[in-house]
């Protein structure tokens, strides 16, 4: 079996493209405070939308938002960065351990 080093290259390069746009097109949603904040990632784990609740808005809540933003925005990457693995898994013609963890961290 003669493997051509060049054709390796060009196939991960390939992955990696697919994968971009597939990550790119994930989208989930986190909410924190019965819903009071609202956060949406992508399959990177980029914020694309937040909501908040204007009832949360007082200024003597300010830190109660941030936290409730935080836990909002954990939950949300977490999620992301499992359909992302997910999306890898998909692509990747043969298992490489610990690669599927340095793409999407």
């Amino acid at each position: 079996m003669n493997i051509n080093p060049k054709n390796i290259v060009s196939k991960v390069a390939e992955l990696r493209k697919e994968l971009d746009r597939k990550l790119g097109e994930i989208e989930v949603e986190a909410t924190s405070g019965g819903g009071m904040v609202r956060v949406t990632c992508n399959g990177f784990g980029d914020i694309t939308g937040l909501k908040i609740d204007p009832e949360v808005v007082k200024p003597e809540e300010v830190e109660l938002l941030e936290d409730l933003v935080r836990a909002a925005f954990n939950e949300a990457r977490s999620q992301a960065r499992e359909k992302a693995q997910d999306e890898m898994r998909k692509l990747m013609p043969f298992p490489l351990p610990g690669v599927l963890d340095s793409l999407v961290s």
